[in-house]
């Protein structure tokens, strides 16, 4: 099926029903051998057998849309890496793996991270070298199979809305913008003192398609609920992505560990879906597990699409 044939029949599903996206890759990818703070986009052409069978595990959970192993695939983070004049070669390789597992069984979403700056004034990363960055990196991803784009984990909205312009610049059909939130006194905000409603509305502006929230520090899956129908009563019409992360990481015997259990991802699917959320996966320490358990939920034949209730959201 052609590229722009999947786009249409995404946005055709997301209208539908609930979709179903995949859970966290790097900690997956750590599983397989990846020593911590290694760059993962090498293993797109490293080790490419672990990479798909990391989106099989995906897709044999049931998960709808698989998310390339692009999160540090800017230029940027690239170099940091020590890694320079390879982000073509490893964002195209990486969408290809992706498009190798998901066929046309399910879409592939090509994932832009941050970048890993600030930009000007606030730092010193000028706005049209970011941009570069993005567009590149947005190129490749395409040409290599993505169906959609995915800007993840952003906490700034001039970045997150650079990002989003780069995408649909380089001839994205859809792209999703989804923002990392904190809980504050004042209510769920960006690390940049960013509310949801201006988050949204800056990547709106951008062009966005699908707005949300993955990641967040801290948050509570009730959290979630809650921090989902403040977004869809920002996004209108714009269906919402929610990704929660599998509680706060912990270190336990030096490694990692995230204490939400997916039976307790099971339990908040039905909040975040009263919450309006149209795409509901998983992020930081989710596993196919996770997805598996949300499965049957999210993708319960003729699941309506219910107005949110905030006041009724009572997950412990």
């Amino acid at each position: 099926m052609p590229q722009t044939d999947r786009s249409l029949a995404l946005r055709t599903a997301l209208a539908l029903r609930p979709l179903l996206g995949d859970g966290a890759t790097g900690t997956q990818l750590q599983e397989l051998g990846l020593a911590p703070g290694a760059c993962g986009e090498l293993w797109n052409t490293q080790f490419p057998d672990r990479i798909r069978r990391v989106h099989r595990r995906y897709f044999e959970a049931g998960a709808d849309l698989l998310t390339t192993n692009t999160f540090g695939g800017t230029s940027f983070v690239l170099e940091s890496h020590g890694v320079t004049g390879r982000v073509a070669e490893l964002n195209y390789a990486a969408a290809r793996l992706a498009r190798e597992i998901a066929g046309d069984r399910a879409w592939v979403l090509g994932d832009l991270g941050p970048f890993g700056g600030l930009l000007e004034p606030l730092g010193d990363t000028p706005p049209e070298l970011a941009a570069a960055a993005f567009r590149a990196q947005a190129d490749a991803l395409l040409a290599g199979g993505a169906d959609a784009l995915l800007v993840e984990t952003m906490s700034d909205p001039a970045e997150a809305a650079l990002a989003v312009q780069a995408a649909k610049a380089a001839g994205a059909d859809l792209v999703f913008a989804t923002f990392t939130f904190q809980k504050t006194a004042v209510g769920y905000r960006t690390m940049m003192g960013t509310t949801a409603a201006a988050a949204v509305a800056a990547v709106v502006a951008a062009g966005a398609d699908l707005v949300g929230a993955n990641c967040g520090t801290a948050l509570s899956l009730a959290d979630y609920a809650h921090l989902t129908a403040e977004l869809v009563a920002a996004a209108g019409a714009l269906p919402v992505i929610v990704q929660p992360n599998a509680g706060s990481p912990r270190l336990v015997d030096g490694r990692i560990s995230y204490a939400e259990s997916a039976a307790q991802f099971a339990a908040a699917a039905p909040h975040l879906l009263a919450a309006g959320a149209r795409l509901v996966g998983g992020c930081c320490g989710s596993t196919p597990a996770h997805i598996a358990a949300l499965a049957p939920i999210v993708k319960a034949p003729s699941r309506p699409f219910p107005h949110p209730q905030p006041a009724s959201i009572t997950l412990a």
